[in-house]
């Protein structure tokens, strides 16, 4: 595998980027990035000339529920369980 980035390219990013790596993860990083790049080229082999595009790798649909009008709970029940009621409404704390 050709090397696609060099171990000074990786620590040149880490400063970018604020981080501080050790020798050992600096290799690290550089051989798992060569890696990555190596898999993309890999893909970049491949004949998609005669796919579509896909927004998802699997057929997905919608799992949603059908919208159905339900009884409503009474004002007393929604309110049996606030810590804090005025008989109508719930009361919350004044937050400014």
């Amino acid at each position: 595998m050709s090397e696609k980035i060099a171990r000074d390219e990786v620590r040149h990013v880490a400063r970018l980027a604020r981080l501080e790596f050790s020798a050992t993860q600096e290799e690290r990083l550089t051989e798992q990035m060569n890696s990555i790049l190596g898999y993309m080229d890999k893909l970049n082999e491949l004949d998609t000339a005669g796919l579509a595009p896909m927004s998802h790798a699997t057929g997905l649909r919608n799992v949603f529920r059908d919208d159905a009008i339900g009884d409503s709970l009474k004002r007393e029940q929604a309110l049996d369980n606030a810590p804090a009621d005025d008989g109508i409404n719930f009361v919350v704390p004044k937050i400014i």
